[in-house]
């Protein structure tokens, strides 16, 4: 198994075999709590227009997404992790954009499979990869809205490598320590209202799901995400 780690919207648009894009930070965080919740089913789609025009053939679907970090206007949640632990998604189809983890989905034309991965469903990810035994596994590290390297990113596409060569390094000191580095920002005043420092520790909660994120490309070239329970 020849195993890959590139990054950002171009990684995601070259990248081949089975495809795991990262977005720790908190999209691919995010569609896991919001199948925990009760979501029946996730669209993923890369632009804010496509997802209200998404919304208007499913009109009971519930919209979550960011812009600079912050809730779109019009849109029902953000994209944190702590409002949607609250919520009650049971049955619901739920419309979600980013700035980074949704525009890879889309962006990954390339891929035979494709998966949705984070630090809360590793385990998973990997076990599902290892259980497949692709002959191409390529890890798309997304960054920091989709332009910069984001630590994190890259730390989940490590870790993931790891499980599935059956490695098990110290990770869990290493994914806290980011509270230091790329996770500061959760911890700062004027981001409370959009990305409060719970964000931090439940996008960093190591394998706390026991699902893949698994996506497949729709005829409207947007993403519809299911879950699939190891």
């Amino acid at each position: 198994m020849k195993i890959e780690i590139s990054e950002f919207v171009e990684g995601a648009r070259q990248a081949k075999g089975l495809t795991v894009i990262i977005d720790v930070f908190r999209a691919f965080s995010v569609e896991c709590y919001a199948f925990d919740a009760g979501a029946a089913r996730i669209i993923a789609t890369g632009e804010p227009g496509e997802a209200f025009e998404l919304k208007r053939r499913y009109v009971k679907a519930i919209l979550v997404g960011e812009r600079e970090e912050r809730k779109i206007k019009g849109f029902d949640y953000g994209n944190s992790p702590t409002e949607i632990i609250r919520a009650d998604f049971t049955g619901k189809t739920v419309i979600h954009t980013t700035t980074a983890g949704t525009s890879g989905l889309v962006s990954a034309i390339n891929a035979d499979q494709l998966l949705a991965g984070s630090f809360v469903n590793a385990s998973a990810t990997a076990g599902y990869i290892a259980a497949s035994r692709p002959e191409r596994v390529t890890l798309v590290a997304m960054g920091y809205r989709a332009t910069e390297p984001a630590e994190e990113d890259l730390l989940c596409a490590e870790y993931i490598e790891s499980l599935i060569n059956g490695r098990h390094g110290n990770f869990e000191a290493r994914i806290s320590g980011l509270r230091n580095t790329s996770g500061k920002r959760f911890f700062k005043s004027e981001n409370i209202d959009f990305s409060p420092p719970t964000d931090f520790f439940l996008c960093t909660m190591i394998n706390r799901f026991s699902f893949v994120l698994k996506a497949e490309r729709r005829l409207d070239g947007n993403i519809d995400i299911g879950r699939t329970d190891i």
